[in-house]
């Protein structure tokens, strides 16, 4: 089969792995010129090491990446309140692995590209013609091509979800943002900390060199920060901080180290695909980062949804296995990131950090 997928993020990357390890024909398109990569780190969990494992990456991923097996929970004083080992679920690795987003999508880049990929940057999908035997897709470059299937892995925003489900809900701000900022590594981070309070801190682990600290505050009516600024309203909002915090907040001076973004999350409750297009990840279920599991959950989907087209009868029956098997577990992580961050903005009452991060371990443990 001949497979097209749209977006050339975390999401589309493993998806393009996967399906050319089972011998599809893969071509992606990636609307950014630049293919840049937005944001500072990432934290990924066991079930991602050993998704990276199934996917035939895992050594070049740790490679890059910054190992641990535990998290650390701290409370607004700085005290040290709990630490909750993680499940190790690949042999001789670690449980969690902190990594720069730039050093993941080389490392996922430069594998699909390997596998046979074909990548073309600078382009989008304009209109989609389904038949019983294909999608005849029209580029923005003027190009067509047909193909047997299309992903949507385009992410929150996803331009395939709107073109493919004209009513589909649209992602929803929850009231909450995030900064982050990177930092020479302190010896004492050397592992995942998190640090309970109004707002919700941690640090993490990229390198041997290089931590990035998460902020989520409180952002009533969304507002929107413009790029001149930013370092002082992050140091602004950590007045009060914990004293490691504190002392590595003084280190926020240039904006254009400072990420920030509204937090929005999104579920489709309804059909994942419509025909022979499907979608995949954030387009279809985004989740708020306080599990750590967003990436995480897309990685996932294009294991299952690469098992499910290479055994399956039809792409129809391919798609509705690939929905059913990963529908409850995606969801878990969008419902229960968004209650973690309505329990810290007072709407339901707070939810315990340790206890929370403790179920979801137990929870993607689970075979996927």
């Amino acid at each position: 089969m001949r497979v097209l997928i749209i977006g050339g993020g975390i999401g589309g990357l493993t998806c393009a792995i996967a399906l050319r390890g089972r011998g599809f024909s893969v071509e992606l398109i990636e609307r950014d010129p630049g293919w840049s990569v937005y944001g500072v780190g990432i934290i990924q969990q066991s079930n991602v090491v050993r998704a990276m494992a199934a996917l035939g990456v895992l050594e070049d991923y740790l490679g890059a990446a910054f190992p641990f097996d535990h998290v650390d929970i701290h409370g607004p004083d700085g005290r040290h309140l709990a630490r909750v080992p993680s499940p190790k679920l690949t042999a001789d690795y670690p449980a969690n692995v902190g990594i720069g987003r730039p050093a993941l999508h080389d490392v996922l880049g430069r594998r699909a590209r390997a596998a046979g990929t074909h990548i073309r940057l600078g382009l989008t999908a304009r209109r989609f013609e389904q038949g019983a035997s294909g999608v005849l897709v029209e580029f923005s470059d003027g190009t067509s091509g047909r193909f047997d299937l299309v992903v949507g892995a385009d992410g929150l925003h996803s331009t395939t979800r709107s073109m493919i489900f004209a009513d589909a809900p649209q992602p929803e701000f929850t009231g909450q943002g995030v900064w982050r900022h990177n930092f020479p590594q302190p010896a004492e981070v050397a592992g995942l900390q998190v640090y309970e309070g109004a707002i919700g801190t941690g640090l993490v682990p990229l390198s041997k060199q290089v931590i990035y600290m998460y902020v989520v505050t409180a952002e009533p009516g969304n507002p929107r920060y413009g790029p001149a600024g930013l370092a002082a309203a992050m140091r602004g909002k950590l007045l009060g901080a914990p004293p490691l915090i504190a002392q590595l907040s003084r280190q926020i001076v240039r904006d254009s180290d400072v990420v920030y973004r509204p937090l929005e999350s999104l579920f489709l409750t309804g059909d994942w695909h419509q025909g022979r297009i499907v979608l995949l990840g954030d387009a279809v279920h985004a989740s708020t980062p306080h599990l750590g599991q967003g990436a995480g959950m897309a990685i996932e989907d294009s294991l299952v949804l690469a098992e499910e087209l290479a055994r399956s009868a039809s792409p129809e029956q391919a798609f509705s296995a690939y929905r059913s098997r990963r529908f409850e577990r995606c969801k878990y992580i969008v419902d229960r990131s968004r209650a973690i961050g309505d329990g810290q903005l007072g709407r339901i009452p707070r939810i315990d950090q340790a206890g929370a991060t403790k179920e979801m371990f137990e929870m993607v443990s689970a075979p996927i």
